[in-house]
């Protein structure tokens, strides 16, 4: 996810409860109850609003539940909020990097910054190639970032704004996005999840990233030639006339490769291990500055004055950060892609999260999620039967806990001792927990990553769910490794 400070507490330290009381069948009367009411919900109440404030409910309706059957089994109610607490202090580096990410957009969009890479991509860019190219921009900088986050927060916002105007799915460009960024967020030694999953698995670093290398190459190769096709079946009537937009963008912003600095001084803060934090809240700054200096025009308009005293521009920019800004062009059809919800629009998503966070937190803290990750490791005995109980409990723990982490914790901690008895080297834990853990996050709209990409590129799970192409494909890609004993790495007992 990000290199470094996502969470105030390690996530190797994290405690899994156990609880004797609780037997396997009750420990999933929760987990129906919450799929069948977020069924229920989702496909016959609202649909593709439900999002805006059902599931969260419903997600404390499941809480709910939970909380009943753990009354039944004797778990105390202050040991349930305490966990709930403890789950969602957890979250408060994340929920904080959303609301800076929504401050960094909205800084971005009035100085110009997302304008510009918007203009001089769509000369870059044409429909045919576009999908592609996602998916190596944001491997890249993913790569150098060690952060998924950051790089959808940067230049996927910009690629989905180009997408819009090249009249390309946003659904197809998010998959290409987070296909690209979560690559990168794998193979990368900066990312906190490529040294979690070895930590846990009892293996290292980079031993972990040159055999998940194995599985994770013919993924992105296969996810590639996939955009490819798709970008070539695309039905563009020709090529696309784009001189109006650029026109539109250039009468309503000063455009200039000047204003890359911005992001090229972000992305170099985080490469160099600055907080992710304090990268985003620098970028935020310096892109009001910019606006000042190169879009005063603009910081007026949304201050609503004639004239830019220092109030003016304070309450431009401040404007700008926290609320609904939005920037007319003559081009209908920008207007509402140069909007931003500032740290407000991001309100929501951080709603949700926290909804997720009682659900996981009373979930753990009943004993549920220990005793269904022993339940599914207890199925199988042979070594497929292992790693296939791995990816399970990953996806399910990815759904259930709603946080990354745990999806990579607790099965890493479960199943450390069942690989090392089969003779397995801790490498095949490592890279699993990478396969399904990591990269499947993003496809559940109730987890942090899942709520965190969907918010900040401004399409919903279910819009790019198909899309995702690599992070999908990742769990089935290990499996198959598993099944036919492919570079299944042994113990070295010399």
């Amino acid at each position: 996810m990000e290199s470094q400070n996502i969470k105030p507490r390690e996530p190797q330290d994290e405690n899994i409860i156990e609880n004797r009381e609780l037997n396997i069948w009750e420990a999933l009367i929760p987990v129906f109850a919450l799929l069948g009411m977020l069924f229920y919900n989702v496909f016959f109440v609202y649909g593709d609003d439900a999002l805006s404030g059902s599931n969260q409910f419903i997600l404390l309706l499941g809480a709910a539940v939970a909380a009943i059957v753990g009354c039944f089994n004797k778990v105390s109610y202050k040991q349930m909020l305490d966990e709930v607490a403890e789950n969602i202090k957890s979250t408060a580096g994340a929920i904080l990097i959303l609301l800076m990410v929504g401050a960094l957009a909205g800084t971005w969009l009035i100085s110009g910054i997302i304008p510009s890479m918007i203009y001089y991509g769509l000369q870059i860019l044409n429909p045919t190639i576009f999908l592609g190219a996602c998916v190596i921009i944001c491997a890249i900088i993913s790569i150098a970032t060690g952060s998924s986050w950051t790089t959808s927060a940067t230049v996927g916002i910009a690629l989905i704004g180009i997408a819009k105007t090249l009249d390309v799915s946003v659904g197809m460009t998010a998959g290409a996005v987070l296909s690209g960024a979560y690559f990168g967020d794998k193979m990368s030694p900066l990312s906190d999840t490529t040294n979690l999953a070895p930590a846990m698995a009892g293996g290292e670093l980079f031993s972990h990233i040159r055999y998940m290398a194995l599985t994770t190459t013919p993924t992105i190769i296969i996810t590639l030639i996939a955009f490819v096709i798709i970008g070539l079946n695309i039905d563009t009537t020709g090529s696309p006339d784009i001189s109006d937009k650029l026109t539109a963008i250039s009468q309503a912003f000063h455009i200039s490769p000047w204003l890359f600095l911005v992001p090229v001084v972000v992305i170099f803060m985080i490469i160099k291990k600055t907080p992710p934090l304090v990268a985003l809240l620098v970028g935020t700054l310096l892109g009001g500055m910019a606006a000042i200096i190169a879009q005063p025009h603009i910081v007026l308009a949304v201050a609503e004055s004639d004239s830019l005293t220092f109030n003016a521009a304070y309450k431009g920019v401040m404007n700008a950060i926290t609320v609904d800004t939005s920037v007319a062009t003559s081009s209908t059809e920008l207007n509402d892609l140069f909007s931003s919800g500032g740290m407000s629009g991001m309100l929501g998503t951080i709603w949700l999260i926290i909804c997720a966070m009682v659900f996981g937190g009373v979930m753990d803290a009943i004993g549920a999620l220990s005793r269904i990750s022993k339940s599914v490791l207890n199925l199988f005995d042979s070594v497929f039967g292992l790693f296939a109980s791995t990816v399970i409990s990953c996806l399910g723990l990815n759904a259930l806990a709603s946080d990354q982490y745990l999806a990579i914790v607790v099965p890493g901690k479960m199943y450390q001792k069942a690989y090392k008895e089969k003779g397995l080297a801790p490498e095949n834990l490592s890279r699993t927990l990478e396969d399904s853990g990591t990269v499947t996050s993003v496809l559940i709209p109730w987890n942090t990553c899942g709520a965190y990409q969907s918010g900040v590129l401004g399409v919903p799970v279910i819009d790019y769910l198909a899309f995702a192409i690599f992070n999908w494909l990742s769990p089935f890609m290990t499996l198959l490794f598993a099944a036919f004993r492919i570079k299944i790495k042994q113990i070295n007992t010399k």
